[in-house]
């Protein structure tokens, strides 16, 4: 199964250049001090504004740095700390989902609690959250987890639900084989595709929060090279230079609207109806 849906991303033309794009991205993150044309927080103001060269790709901001730089370097705090995140939100939502979905005495208690969670919309409770904690991205980072880990817990709830009473589980049970294997064995295995797409769709939402709230002054603080600061740093300079607003506008834009392919890819996959619409469309 995991095969024939490896198969299928790569014949998805759209995913294929998503997740293409989005990898040659990751590499140039892990090697951005190699990448990287200058120091990025390299100050001077002898070279502020300048326009495209050589030496500065993309130009220089209003400290004389390199943009292209900033933007490389930026990879590091955006997108990696996005899908770190996205990680361990999803690590509490497996655990809490497969949980509620397989003991009885502990789904009300975990139902009850997504409830609560979920009654209260996702923004303004992790603006709630780094109110109380203060800026930072360890504090953007937990409160990205709080605010959805309870949707995670439903969703992959809900998945679960199409298998833990089909036969081979009840008769698994029967014969006495540890609810643990049978849950790593047997239920992981049949959502995990079903999680990719939901972690993949996670990410470009998690990547839009922690730029909004480091666009607004909440969450990672300057110098670091983040896109959220560059768009506020820019934002300065719109009746000048509005050109410095172009290169983070549009790395965030085409990074979220990768995954977002990605993941509309990945659930088209999954429809059941999937290889009739190709053969149809042939």
């Amino acid at each position: 199964m995991r095969k024939d849906f490896l198969i299928k991303i790569v014949n998805n033309k759209l995913a294929l250049a998503s997740l293409i794009f989005i990898t040659l991205l990751i590499l140039t993150g892990l090697f951005a001090p190699l990448v990287s044309p200058n120091d990025p927080y390299l100050v001077n103001l002898e070279n502020k504004l300048l326009s495209f060269s050589l030496k500065y790709p993309l130009g220089t901001d209003h400290l004389g740095r390199c943009v292209a730089s900033r933007l490389i370097y930026g990879i590091r705090t955006t997108l990696f700390y996005s899908l770190f995140a996205m990680f361990i939100t999803v690590f509490f939502g497996l655990v809490l989902g497969l949980l509620a979905s397989f003991f009885k005495l502990l789904r009300v208690v975990i139902l009850r609690f997504c409830d609560i969670m979920l009654s209260f919309p996702s923004e303004l409770m992790m603006l709630a959250i780094i109110g109380f904690l203060g800026t930072g991205i360890e504090n953007i980072i937990i409160a990205a987890i709080i605010s959805k880990v309870a949707w995670y817990t439903r969703m992959i709830y809900s998945f679960t639900l199409n298998h833990v009473n089909t036969n081979y589980i009840h008769f698994s049970k029967v014969i006495g084989i540890p609810s643990r294997t049978i849950i790593k064995k047997h239920l992981f295995p049949l959502i995990l595709s079903d999680i990719i797409m939901l972690a993949t769709l996670n990410v470009g939402s998690i990547i839009l929060s922690i730029s909004a709230l480091s666009f607004l002054g909440l969450g990672v603080q300057a110098p670091t090279c983040e896109w959220g600061i560059m768009l506020n740093e820019a934002k300065e300079l719109m009746s000048i230079n509005p050109y410095m607003m172009l290169p983070p506008g549009l790395m965030i834009l085409f990074v979220v609207l990768s995954f977002n392919i990605l993941a509309d890819s990945i659930r088209d996959i999954l429809d059941p109806t999937y290889n009739l619409k190709i053969k149809d469309n042939s």
